[in-house]
Parts: C-alpha cells; sequence; structure tokens
C-alpha cells in the first residue's frame, strides 16, 4: 500500500509517534492526511487537516468518519498509559486505559474498515507495544497498560481472518520506549521518534503485518517461546 497520493488518517496525530506518523506521511507525498486529537487546535503540522476525534466517544467517532470519509490507511495510534500499580489500581483507571488503547481502536476499526472498503481497499495499522508481546522481567509495573496492548495485538490477528478478503491490510507495529510526553519521566534509553515513523511506514508500504520498530521489540519477541515458567524462573525453594 503506497503512501504516496493516498488519503491517511491517524489518531493521536497532534503529538508524539502520532505527530512523527503524520509528517512522515506528508513526507512521503500523501494527498491528504488528518491528524485526529481531541482539541483539532492542538494540530501544528504544516499540511495536515486537523480533525476533530475521541476514540472513547462514539459520536465524534461518526462525525469524523463523515468528515474523513476518503480514508485508505488508518493508523490507530491513540493510546494512553496511567503507570498504575494493577494490585491497588482503581477500576475505573484501569477501564480508562482499556477505553483508549483497545475499545477506542477497535471502533476506529469497525467505522473506517467499511469506508476502507468503499474507497477501494488499503490498510490498517495498529500501534502496539513491545509489552503487547510479553512482559519481560522488571516491567511488572506495566502490566494494566500491557494487557490492554495485549488485547489490541489479539483483535488485530483476529481481524487478518476477516478484513484482507476485504481488500483491508492490517499491520501491528510494536515499539519500546520513545522519546515522547508519555515516557518523559522515565530514565531510559529512548527511540527517535521520527524512526518509528519511519519504519512504521516502512511496514505500511511493504505490506508487512508485523513491524518491531527497535531492539527491544525483537528482544521481546524472542524470549523462550515467551513460556512464562522460562521467562519467569521461580526461584529454588
Amino acid at each position: 500500500m503506497k503512501i504516496q497520493d493516498s488519503v491517511v488518517l491517524v489518531t493521536g496525530g497532534n503529538r508524539g509517534i502520532g505527530k512523527a506518523l503524520v509528517e512522515e506521511a506528508l513526507a512521503r507525498g500523501a494527498r491528504t492526511v488528518y491528524a485526529g486529537a481531541r482539541d483539532p487546535e492542538t494540530v501544528t503540522t504544516p499540511g495536515a487537516v486537523p480533525l476533530r476525534l475521541d476514540v472513547t466517544d462514539p459520536a465524534s467517532v461518526a462525525a469524523a468518519a463523515r468528515q474523513a470519509g476518503d480514508v485508505r490507511v488508518l493508523v490507530n495510534n491513540a493510546g494512553v498509559s496511567l503507570s498504575l500499580d494493577i494490585l491497588t489500581a482503581d477500576l475505573d483507571q484501569v477501564r480508562q486505559e482499556l477505553e483508549v488503547n483497545y475499545l477506542g481502536a477497535l471502533r476506529m476499526i469497525q467505522t473506517f474498515a467499511p469506508i476502507i472498503e468503499a474507497n477501494g481497499g488499503g490498510h490498517i495499522q495498529n500501534v502496539n507495544s513491545a509489552l503487547g508481546l510479553a512482559v519481560a522481567p522488571g516491567f511488572g509495573a506495566f502490566t494494566a497498560y500491557a494487557a490492554t496492548k495485549a488485547a489490541l495485538l489479539m483483535a488485530t490477528n483476529g481481524l487478518r481472518d476477516i478484513l484482507p478478503a476485504r481488500g483491508v491490510d492490517l499491520s501491528s507495529l510494536h515499539v519500546g520506549f520513545t522519546d515522547t510526553d508519555m515516557t518523559r519521566g522515565l530514565d531510559v534509553q529512548k527511540n527517535p521518534v521520527a524512526d518509528v515513523a519511519r519504519k512504521a511506514l516502512d511496514g505500511i508500504e511493504s505490506d508487512a503485518a508485523e513491524v518491531l520498530a527497535d531492539e527491544v521489540s525483537v528482544r521481546v519477541k524472542g524470549l523462550p517461546a515467551l513460556d512464562p515458567a522460562q521467562v519467569f524462573p521461580r526461584s529454588a525453594a
């Protein structure tokens, strides 16, 4: 699926990875790039079309679909991480992460897959996480967030059995810590957002089913068959 001359919608397109994806799509010659954001005034990328969009609000998604009915590439990037302790977190906060990261993306797919099909086919990319593949030792504090991304991964894989027959290909982008507002307080090595955006759109253009955007994702993907008994060996009694 070529980005050039296509019409692209990026959710959460006003900052972080989303903003970088919008910029990369424009650089590749997309005819139109919609940058979805709850407040469209926060979209500052020259050439982007600001689109009022709250993926947790059915009415907002429906309105966005009416405005952006020419979309052929959807990138589900909108996401939230509240750094929750899954043992003590208020379940309403856990639900908030789930509403954005999983149900919000699913709502966008339900709404825009028929639009993409009607426009002649295209591509949906779900921005996932290395934590959607597995929770590695030392990352248990991100369990609540990881669960939402794992749910999105399973939905993506299941939809591969449905959407390609309708002309809609799918890819899942996995990435570790990236230099965005979400990771500002973390003292870890971070990926440049431009590198992630480039690899993400390379994946769309090459019809890749999965994009591992950094070494962290590659290592997590390679954990021993993701067998918990090997990944988290029990201490000897």
